[in-house]
């Protein structure tokens, strides 16, 4: 329960930002800059400490290469679902769609890597330590 919740809301951040909707960050930050100059602001910053969290955390667990192997699987997943017949890319929206899953799971998973290590290994990570 604990890695689904860390990548809903991982995909929850990256759809509040983006999305091929009109329901979006972006677009609405767009249209109401002049309006809710504020609002757009302090919606920004709560964006941003999101991402902070969430790159900060996967960059730690599991490192810039450790994120493109994650991608590079979810990419080659997408391939193969593609080359089977399973999956078209016909659709623009469909796409912009799987790829704010495929950078939610790279996050979800990178927010959660430590949890999975402790469990096979035994070992807690710990960044600093006093003694």
């Amino acid at each position: 329960m604990g890695f689904f919740l860390r990548w809903l809301f991982a995909f929850g951040l990256l759809s509040t930002t983006f999305n091929p909707t009109d329901w979006n960050y972006i677009r609405w930050s767009a249209v109401n800059y002049t309006e809710e100059l504020p609002l757009t602001v302090l919606l920004g910053l709560l964006l941003m400490i999101g991402y902070i969290i969430y790159l900060r955390a996967t960059l730690r667990s599991i490192g810039g290469f450790g994120m493109f192997l994650v991608l590079s699987l979810v990419a080659a997943l997408l391939w193969v679902l593609y080359d089977y017949g399973l999956l078209t890319l016909g659709n623009r929206e469909m796409n912009t769609w799987l790829g704010i899953f495929a950078l939610s799971l790279v996050l979800g998973i990178g927010l959660s890597w430590s949890h999975v290590r402790r469990r096979l290994s035994g070992q807690a990570d710990m960044d600093d330590v006093d003694e």
